[in-house]
């Protein structure tokens, strides 16, 4: 073959893309029109504030602006990897993650089997709205009433603790407590909502399969262990992987609303760090490179679980 026939061939091959995609196009030309609004919210909030990650790298002033700020290379990423912090607010992100795999991530699990058992519809849609409700509740009115709940003066658990005869303990103010505070209000917020992907998924379960497990004798447990859980693992491992891909972004705004410094020994998350080194302190620079870090070790992580994913249960982001 000649090099005039291969660029021939070459040319050819560009020229069928472009008329099918245009084809493509062309024909579904409405689906791309819904699709616009979507595409510049990303372009507009998502990439476009990408230009402002250079600031991780230089010595930002807000009068000189990113353009004029000198750089000074990865100084900012020493220096959060040397301070005293460091090791803080990454063993708090870490164990409070783990802590929300252990326990809130299955919660919307169990708790949609569980009512995928239910078969009194009036009383299971009853369960379904008022499990739902808290997701659209703001969290500030839920930090609101956790800390209202756990107040030593006047909270119903301060109470009842009193008249069983024990003193009254505020738990908001003891670092061993705000773990397990913070992840009860995230189990209670956000298990309704999140069982709505599980629910639907089992909907999608072949009932054929159950029949034929009752058929073969198989118990309710036994049905929900070898039908209905394999029939939405690939639904569980995409939102695992979901999961492990924000290990790292530990909700801070409930955190931030729960916490104080007596409690920053446990509570103390890198999100937290950003938000102080940022707002509060004014080192947008130092801010912006801590979440730049977060975010490159968040894609690690994603791409480590998707692999593993892949490799044991072939469900996969991509």
């Amino acid at each position: 073959m000649t090099a005039n026939t291969s660029v021939e061939i070459t040319k050819q091959a560009r020229s069928g893309i472009l008329t099918g995609a245009w084809s493509l196009l062309k024909r579904d030309w409405f689906l791309y029109l819904l699709l616009t609004p979507f595409i510049l919210w990303y372009a507009i909030f998502i990439f476009k504030p990408m230009y402002g990650i250079q600031i991780a790298f230089k010595d930002y002033s807000v009068f000189k602006g990113i353009e004029q700020s000198p750089w000074v290379g990865l100084d900012h990423f020493q220096q959060f990897l040397q301070s005293e912090y460091f090791w803080r607010v990454l063993k708090n992100t870490l164990i409070i993650s783990f802590y929300s795999l252990i326990f809130v991530f299955p919660a919307p699990i169990v708790f949609a089997l569980l009512l995928n058992e239910v078969k009194h519809a009036f009383f299971k849609k009853t369960v379904q709205t008022l499990t739902y409700m808290p997701h659209f509740i703001s969290v500030v009115i839920i930090a609101g009433i956790v800390t209202n709940f756990l107040s030593p003066s006047s909270g119903l658990v301060n109470l009842l603790i009193e008249k069983l005869g024990m003193e009254k303990i505020y738990f908001l103010a003891i670092p061993e407590y705000f773990r397990t505070i913070l992840n009860s209000m995230t189990i209670w917020q956000g298990t309704g909502f999140a069982a709505i992907i599980y629910i639907a998924a089992l909907a999608g379960v072949n009932t054929e399969l159950y029949e034929a497990a009752v058929i073969d004798g198989a118990s309710k447990w036994k049905r929900v262990v070898h039908v209905t859980i394999p029939g939405i693992l690939p639904t569980i491992m995409i939102m695992l992987i979901l999961q492990i891909g924000s290990l790292l972004d530990v909700g801070y705004e409930a955190i931030i609303l729960l916490y104080q410094p007596v409690t920053y020994s446990t509570a103390d998350v890198i999100s937290t760090y950003v938000y102080r080194e940022g707002l509060i302190n004014g080192r947008y620079d130092m801010a912006t490179a801590v979440g730049l870090f977060n975010s490159i070790v968040s894609l690690i992580l994603i791409v480590f679980a998707n692999k593993i994913s892949k490799k044991y249960t072939e469900s996969g982001l991509w």
